[in-house]
């Protein structure tokens, strides 16, 4: 299988490797051709965004206003703060001159002059790998003013990296942008959508860092070269990132529709001991997990994963096998999402912390059965109820573990709950009052 993202040539971060394999010529190609025939072409291949929605690309693309007289922009999305992915730094380190001629294209297509590459923080090392090949490309002349003498065009293109503090909060595209302006990481109502009043007011557009170095190939090759791969609802190869309980976790780039078992056991070596499978998570920790003894015949899509009642989210795979502590995965997780949450919404700021207090509980062996139900409901009051989709990250994995693992969680709690009374004098401070 061709490999589209992480192609295996080596010292492919090098601009002069690059360059003999080909690179930058998609981006001559692209110039000789109008924006909107670029946009048509990324429609109909049927690339999806990478960073969790699984958006048409194309479509995003023809959101952007053909005339306006403010500036364009593009934002590629680098936080990858989901835990459990692990993809995009792969390509920053990797393969970033294919994310640059990607953005180069993508702002030609959309009208834009300027794109911001935004990564999150703590990516140090994947920040200076991806500004070493900018500065490379810039020295080439294939960015910024030069490019009118490289490729004989009037358009031009600045591309920036913004560096995030490591909020998780950024990677939702309205945070993102507040963050790019200086202003605190709060989402924003929607509408208006950025495609209409983005950066600064102005149109702009937001794309994963690997859906952007999908644009190359596509372009060079043809869209129906690119519709022919994988899934034809949702074509092309994804990286996935398999972590946990596997022999070999690592990034594995595979067309869609892999089975989601060729991908555990074939690629990233099976289980340790050979135990089974408990739980899977399979599009990154705010995906709804999936039992262990129902992953025969599911496909690693967008489609096919949503069927299952899941999602392909950011394409991280986590798997946990039958000694998992499942209360302690969930309590991490719900922590996580308790921690990251910008408190803007109340069910949110309010709910995260609920729902830990009472995993807390069930943790030390204070819980009941009561309890579980009590953390559905939760999970159901935040779920659809905030601005962004952090509260249905946040949700998701509280109400979805204990809908399909209740018999395993009924094991971790008491019929009978007795709680301690707060604010007692001092003489009945160790009183319990049974439920």
């Amino acid at each position: 299988m061709e490999k589209i993202v992480l192609p295996e040539i080596k010292d492919m971060h090098l601009i002069d490797v690059y360059l003999a394999n080909g690179g930058y010529s998609s981006v001559k190609k692209a110039f000789n051709q109008t924006p909107d025939d670029i946009i048509d072409q990324v429609k109909k291949s049927g690339l999806r965004g990478r960073g969790g929605a699984a958006f048409s690309a194309g479509l995003k693309w023809s959101f952007m206003p053909k005339s306006t007289t403010k500036p364009k922009y593009l934002c590629v999305n680098g936080d990858e703060s989901e835990p459990g992915s692990f993809k995009d730094r792969q390509i920053l380190e990797h393969n970033p001159h294919q994310l640059i001629e990607g953005i180069l294209i993508t702002c030609y297509a959309i009208g834009a002059k300027i794109a911001y590459v935004y990564i999150r923080g703590e990516y140090h090392k994947f920040i200076n790998f991806f500004s070493k090949a900018l500065n490379d490309a810039y020295e080439h002349g294939f960015v910024g003013d030069a490019m009118r003498e490289k490729f004989g065009t009037d358009f031009t293109c600045q591309i920036y990296i913004h560096k995030g503090a490591g909020a998780y909060i950024c990677g939702e595209e309205s945070s993102l942008m507040n963050s790019i302006e200086g202003k605190r990481a709060y989402p924003r109502v929607k509408p208006p959508f950025p495609a209409q009043y983005g950066l600064w007011g102005c149109p702009t557009t937001i794309n994963n860092v690997e859906t952007i170095t999908n644009v190359p190939p596509i372009i060079a090759n043809g869209w129906e070269w690119f519709a022919k791969i994988g899934e034809p609802k949702h074509p092309g190869t994804i990286l996935f990132g398999v972590s946990g309980h596997v022999n070999k976790p690592g990034v594995y780039e595979l067309p869609t529709g892999t089975l989601l078992t060729e991908l555990i056991y074939n690629y990233a070596g099976g289980v340790p001991g050979n135990k089974k499978i408990l739980c899977v998570i399979p599009g990154g920790s705010s995906m709804p997990p999936l039992r262990g003894d129902q992953l025969e015949e599911i496909k690693m899509d967008a489609e096919s994963l949503k069927a299952a009642g899941s999602a392909i989210g950011t394409g991280g795979v986590m798997v946990m096998d039958e000694d998992t502590d499942l209360v302690k995965v969930l309590t991490r997780i719900t922590k996580f999402y308790y921690h990251e949450s910008c408190g803007q919404c109340t069910p949110c700021r309010e709910g995260t912390g609920w729902m830990l207090k009472i995993l807390n509980r069930i943790l030390s062996g204070s819980g009941s059965s009561n309890d579980l139900d009590l953390l559905i409901s939760v999970a159901n009051n935040i779920e659809g109820n905030t601005v962004c989709a952090l509260g249905d990250a946040a949700a998701w994995p509280v109400k979805y573990m204990i809908e399909r693992f209740r018999d395993y969680f009924e094991t971790r709690v008491n019929t009978v709950t007795k709680l301690p009374i707060a604010n007692k004098v001092h003489s009945l401070r160790k009183s319990v009052i049974p439920l």
